[in-house]
């Protein structure tokens, strides 16, 4: 089972695979440096093609397995999420009208029938809730009596051309994409747990082009949302204010950067290296925090203002997930505390099993959750294939006696 995370500054790829007792680990990992997306699209076929066969190989040499497929993950300030609901009428079966799993089908899609633009397609649909015959908050109709199933369901939705553009880099690098996976709801497969869902928790995915968020409510994603802003902003700013490459701007970052001023030790220095003979350069960490805390304090602030629009029906008790690359800048779980009034904690994956030392790390929250989420899908698929295929035996002697009673009244 392989995840691949293709990111605006890195692509990641997991590959989990069952041990002898069934139980799913992560076997191997591989990172390479992004440069052919920009904002979650593609904008450089042959740039992102390389960075994806580098991360794949580099996970294949870690896990000693040769793989052909994966669960890509799709995400960028092209997703967009709807809310939809869907009524059918139960199919009267022997004069008692059961929800079957074919009623189930056909109130989903029902629920999908909305109008999108042309050049958008369907990501996916997640049921929310079901209703049956006025009876709120049901959360699995199968084998309930009723004449009315409704659903409310959650649909997202993405631009043809760059699921395409993403498709294509991953086919042409020697591999096949099982399928798109939005990336916050694989994210939230490996950091959230069932409480936080049933609370309320919105899920904030602080990735480098993007910050991508999702709304649980009552147990289901409510809303969908992204902000066209991230981690390599704050890069950027460290880079034009201090006059350094992008490079060396992205490690100052990452070694002494901090947006909670309490987490500043005696104004401490970094410094940094000189580039065409110029001597080292010392920056003070207070003047990093200056550029780090604005920035980080302007996003969690829009998205404050969107998560206020919400129509919720209670509020995010659950409180704020944060994870993605950005979420490892020490001060952050502080400041959005301090923004957001709410319960605020770092989303690292949870322990899954094999190299838990490696994976553990929001950053490869994503990658690690689109492991999880395609592993559930196939059992799902396989689960709903025997289903199909093991009909009762009961059934069968009643449709085997039913023709030798049509062929005695035929002929006789």
């Amino acid at each position: 089972m392989v995840g691949l995370d293709v990111g605006t500054t890195k692509v990641c790829a997991v590959i989990g695979e069952r041990n002898e007792n069934g139980s799913l680990e992560i076997t191997g990992i591989g990172v390479a440096p992004s440069t052919g997306m920009r904002k979650g699209v593609v904008v450089n076929i042959e740039a992102t093609i390389r960075s994806v066969t580098a991360a794949i190989e580099a996970a294949e040499l870690m896990s000693g397995r040769e793989v052909s497929m994966c669960w890509t993950g799709i995400g960028g300030n092209h997703i967009d999420g709807i809310n939809s609901r869907g009524v059918v009428a139960v199919t009267e079966k022997d004069r008692d009208r059961v929800i079957g799993q074919e009623d189930i089908q056909r109130v989903l899609e029902s629920a999908r029938a909305v109008v999108i633009p042309m050049d958008r397609q369907v990501l996916t649909v997640i049921p929310q809730t079901f209703i049956v015959d006025d009876q709120r908050g049901i959360r699995v109709p199968l084998d309930m009596i009723g004449v009315r199933l409704e659903a409310e369901v959650h649909i997202i939705t993405c631009s043809v051309t760059s699921a395409q553009n993403l498709v294509k880099c991953v086919n042409r690098s020697g591999y096949t994409t099982k399928d798109l996976i939005l990336q916050s709801l694989a994210a939230a497969r490996a950091v959230l747990t069932l409480e936080e869902k049933e609370m309320g928790v919105a899920l904030i995915d602080l990735g480098g082009g993007t910050t991508d968020v999702l709304v649980f409510s009552e147990g289901a994603p409510y809303s969908t949302m992204t902000i066209p802003a991230g981690g390599s902003m704050i890069t950027s700013d460290i880079s034009k204010v201090k006059n350094i490459s992008l490079e060396t701007a992205e490690k100052v970052k990452l070694d002494a950067g901090c947006c909670w001023e309490s987490m500043l030790d005696n104004d401490s220095e970094v410094v940094v290296p000189g580039v065409g003979g110029r001597p080292p350069t010392p920056i003070p960490r207070s003047q990093l925090f200056d550029i780090i805390q604005p920035r980080m304090e302007e996003i969690f602030m829009m998205i404050k203002e969107k998560l206020e629009r919400l129509s919720l029906t209670r509020p995010l008790i659950g409180g704020i997930v944060i994870t993605g690359g950005g979420a490892k800048l020490p001060g952050t779980a502080e400041l959005a505390g301090q923004i957001f009034r709410l319960p605020v904690r770092i989303g690292n994956p949870l322990s899954v099993g094999g190299l838990v030392e490696e994976y553990r790390s929001p950053a490869y929250a994503t990658a690690v959750g689109l492991v999880l989420e395609g592993d559930a899908r196939e059992r799902e698929a396989r689960d709903s294939h025997l289903m199909v295929e093991s009909r009762p035996r009961e059934q069968e002697k009643t449709e085997f006696f039913g023709r030798i009673v049509n062929w005695f009244r035929e002929f006789f």
